[in-house]
């Protein structure tokens, strides 16, 4: 049985039509058509498909779509403007944060809920703010400074 509902996606409402079960990630990816978040995972441990949700950040794959109606659902397409990146992107771009790109949009979306709670962070602080973000190919100092130089400018 499906359940019709409307999710709004980076600004953008989408009609959708979904199993009560249905994951926010997998519906986002599936249904809405947004590919840039990823299942790692599939248990909230890596943070791969992290997104926010009105503003704060969410594990999409344990979180159900349903309960994300009448929010804001934003994912790391919604960070940048049209095809300019945000500087948060271009930052992990310019520092070496991206690698193999698996995490990223994880870490790009968790980097701009950090920034907007505290656009001056440390980097002590930058770094538990992504503890909830797994990277295989970074060792994380790239991504640090990223974060770090944004909160500079």
């Amino acid at each position: 049985m499906k359940v019709a509902a409307q999710l709004s996606v980076n600004g953008v409402s989408y009609p959708v039509e979904l199993d009560p079960g249905t994951s926010l990630l997998n519906a986002v990816r599936d249904t809405v058509g947004l590919t840039g978040s990823k299942e790692g995972c599939d248990d909230s441990e890596c943070g791969a498909c992290m997104m926010l949700l009105d503003g704060k950040p969410v594990n999409s794959c344990s979180y159900l779509a349903l309960q994300a109606e009448g929010r804001e659902v934003t994912t790391v397409e919604g960070l940048a403007s049209g095809t300019e990146l945000s500087p948060l992107q271009a930052a992990f771009l310019e520092q070496g944060g991206v690698q193999c790109g698996f995490c990223t949009p994880g870490m790009l979306v968790s980097a701009t809920a950090l920034l907007a709670a505290n656009p001056h962070p440390t980097e002590d602080e930058v770094r538990i703010g992504l503890s909830g973000n797994l990277c295989r190919c970074t060792g994380y100092d790239g991504i640090v400074k990223a974060v770090l130089s944004v909160a500079e400018s």
